[in-house]
């Protein structure tokens, strides 16, 4: 019985200790006066937590304009308010911030006040979503890595306003009003590195023209895009994640090899207008194209590879990598058929 009291009385000990440092820790890096500070600072509608110094929360405060910033802030939170203006005096003690979200506010164009944003030099992720934008804000930091515009209401991409965002990794426009005269030849100049596009759920009928070159996911979903250009993809090289999931995609309006590319690894074509599978590459991985008007499937047509090559246990080299076939929502009637099985045979899922 003592040895248990001394074990747990030891255990007590050491637990009290680890929190008393970690407590200690954090005082320790917020001495009393600045610590005061800290908290004087602090707007009176957020929440500045002593954990984590750098950041301000002002989230769901029903506020309607922006609180001033104190300096030490790099990560802001100002979503779901009733914000409709930026404008540039909360922001003038701000120089380090990194992250602003100001999504599913009220916020405008024109309430968005001229210059403020390119001040702010050090911001990397700026997010917008869910507010009443009706074209792209410019002008914009030149450091920015993220950009996330997702369901405004935007038509317009102003000329040149990407020019200079060449650290730009993402950009999200999906969900608003573009229609194919928004995006020129040289909308998207200036992104070098960019790796994400997300234009879903907008009103394209065409492709995109002039896709930045380093591109690895596109994202087109529910558009009404009917045409694929005949070698689209050999100016986005490295293209891996292709989704086009409800568009009004058709055999006659896909390139003989169109979609036969190496760099793509995952390919959605789901809810389109097609009968029967196109050519696609040993590369791919992952193909979507459940709830078409697909009505048989023949693995010999479709592999990548001769089936008599697929057969050869011995051939390593370029054995087809397909590994998910989605194909449900079509007329096709199970059993799968045995030469599928024959040529892809690192498949884990078929789905009819």
């Amino acid at each position: 019985m003592a040895l248990r009291v001394s074990t747990s009385l030891l255990l007590l000990f050491l637990v009290h200790s680890m929190w008393a440092r970690t407590v200690r820790q954090v005082y320790d890096e917020l001495d009393p006066e600045h610590w005061s500070r800290y908290t004087s600072e602090c707007p009176r509608e957020c929440f500045c937590p002593p954990s984590f110094p750098n950041a301000l929360y002002c989230d769901n405060k029903g506020l309607k304009e922006i609180p001033p910033i104190p300096a030490r802030i790099w990560y802001l939170y100002l979503q779901n308010n009733l914000i409709e203006t930026v404008s540039e005096q909360p922001f003038v003690n701000a120089t380090h911030l990194r992250w602003i979200n100001l999504n599913k506010n009220k916020i405008t164009n024109g309430g968005i006040e001229n210059g403020v944003l390119s001040k702010l030099r050090r911001l990397l992720y700026l997010f917008l979503e869910d507010n009443e934008l009706e074209e792209v804000p410019a002008p914009l930091p030149v450091g920015l890595e993220q950009l996330r515009l997702a369901r405004n209401k935007i038509s317009r991409i102003p000329e040149g306003v990407f020019s200079d965002l060449e650290n730009l990794t993402m950009l999200d426009l999906h969900q608003n009003s573009l229609l194919d005269s928004a995006l020129q030849s040289d909308t998207f100049r200036g992104l070098n590195n960019l790796m994400q596009l997300n234009i879903a759920k907008n009103s394209l009928k065409k492709m995109p023209l002039s896709i930045p070159a380093n591109t690895l996911q596109l994202f087109l979903d529910n558009n009404s895009i009917e045409v694929i250009p005949e070698d689209y993809f050999s100016a986005i090289p490295k293209v891996s994640f292709l989704r086009l999931n409800y568009n009004k995609l058709s055999d006659d309006g896909i390139p003989p090899n169109g979609f036969n590319v190496s760099s793509i690894l995952d390919l959605q074509l789901s809810h389109n207008q097609l009968t029967k599978i196109p050519p696609i590459n040993a590369h791919l991985e992952h193909l979507h194209l459940d709830h078409n008007k697909i009505k048989s499937v023949n693995g010999t047509q479709i592999c990548p590879v001769s089936i008599a090559l697929a057969e050869d246990y011995g051939f390593y080299g370029n054995v087809p990598r397909l590994r998910y076939l989605r194909l449900d929502g079509n007329e096709i009637q199970p059993p799968i058929p045995l030469d599928i099985m024959v040529c892809f045979r690192l498949l884990q899922a078929v789905i009819i």
